[in-house]
């Protein structure tokens, strides 16, 4: 016969019963509070940069790539074709105004100027023949009118004298007439030699002047010939340094071809390039802002190539500080250059985050040190600040370093 439990026993076990089950539930909490904490994730304080949204005055840029050049560089071209005979440079040296260089084999270039000196000398020769010749020519030729002025006169003075006789009855008619046409005929070959004169004047200097002016180009090439001969003999135009030197003893080059090149190393400039989709924003004289590393240099745009090439557009960055320390030739720069500004308006710190206007996904603080990610509208930038769009309000902490590990994350929790 069963026995009836005692009232006791019956709520020890329902006791134990209860704290089983409240062991159970509470394990069970536990459990999914890690899970939720471990699917979560969390990141240190340290890891990321936060910065404060704020409003303010954006002076709105865009980005570009750039790269530090000498302000000043001259490249030394080859006036003639020959060869190198001696080097006496090296690059990196320091040269004055004119150092030589470099010695060309001029040998055929001195032979062809020697020549043409020759033809010169021969050509002021034949100048001063034929200035001679023609002055020989037009003295015989007054020498003749003059012989035939004479004679004019001695046949007037036969026409007066028949005259005199045919009216005394000494002469006749016909003699007065052949005594006339004489004398006609002597005064229109006296008026040829003299109209002769006039054109063999003219003639002659118009052929003087053809020679002179034949001269003057010659001299004139003769000129240009010595100029470039003077010109193979490569000196340093100006005090500079030489950034690069054909070294190459025996080498054949080309009239034209590069053989130096000398550089300006105390001041720079910076060569910059930038999409064609912001040509409209680039003009002379805007405001630039060079950074390197931590320094910023500030310049002026002072020239912007009209053309595109390559979708890029080319300009230059003059800079107010053109000899800083951390300027060095072909060092790699970011350039911003200032378009507009945007008058209260709501900012938040520039960072590796931003490569644009557009949407972007960032992680906000919320008061309980969790990070949420938030989408965000942004919109132009300057090398400080971003313009804030949509999403974001003055006082929000927002990460602005780089998060691409968490993009798979909606939160995180700031340890």
């Amino acid at each position: 016969m069963d026995r009836e439990i005692p009232k006791e026993e019956r709520r020890k076990e329902q006791r134990k019963k209860i704290i089983i089950a409240g062991c159970v539930v509470v394990a069970v909490v536990v459990a999914l509070v890690m899970v939720t904490s471990l699917l979560r994730g969390s990141v240190k304080r340290d890891d990321v940069v936060i910065a404060t949204v704020d409003r303010g005055v954006i002076e709105a840029s865009v980005n570009a790539s750039g790269k530090v050049v000498p302000a000043f560089e001259e490249i030394i071209n080859s006036p003639i074709s020959t060869r190198i005979v001696e080097v006496y440079c090296k690059a990196g040296d320091s040269v004055d105004v004119g150092t030589p260089l470099l010695l060309l084999d001029l040998q055929s270039a001195e032979t062809e100027l020697s020549g043409l000196e020759d033809q010169m000398r021969m050509k002021h020769y034949e100048l001063d023949q034929q200035r001679i010749n023609n002055e020989t020519f037009l003295s015989d030729l007054a020498m003749r009118i003059e012989v035939k002025a004479m004679s004019v006169n001695r046949l007037e003075v036969e026409v007066a004298n028949e005259r005199y006789l045919d009216s005394l009855g000494s002469g006749t008619g016909d003699r007065v007439r052949q005594a006339e046409l004489a004398y006609r005929t002597g005064k229109l070959e006296l008026e040829q030699l003299r109209q002769q004169l006039r054109n063999e004047r003219e003639v002659r200097d118009a052929s003087m002047k053809v020679k002179e002016l034949e001269i003057s180009v010659f001299d004139k090439n003769l000129g240009e010939k010595r100029r470039t001969l003077q010109d193979a003999k490569i000196l340093s135009p100006r005090k500079a340094t030489l950034t690069y030197i054909n070294d190459q003893i025996g080498q054949k080059i080309g009239a034209g071809e590069q053989i130096a090149t000398i550089s300006d190393l105390s001041h720079y400039k910076v060569e910059g390039e930038i999409a064609d989709a912001y040509g409209d924003r680039m003009s002379v004289g805007g405001r630039a802002v060079v950074r390197i590393g931590k320094e910023r240099l500030a310049g002026v745009v002072s020239n912007v190539t009209p053309l595109s090439k390559n979708g890029v557009i080319s300009f230059t960055v003059t800079l107010d500080d053109d000899h800083h320390r951390r300027l060095r030739s072909g060092l790699k720069t970011d350039v911003y250059v200032m378009h507009d500004v945007i008058e209260d308006v709501v900012r938040l710190a520039n960072g590796t985050y931003y490569t644009g206007p557009g949407d972007y996904e960032l992680f906000v603080l919320t008061s309980d040190n969790e990070l949420v990610r938030r989408h965000i509208r942004l919109g132009d930038s300057n090398f400080d600040y971003v313009e804030v769009r949509s999403g974001l309000e003055p006082g929000d902490r927002v990460v602005v370093s780089d998060m691409k590990q968490y993009r798979e994350r909606n939160t995180l929790k700031l340890k």
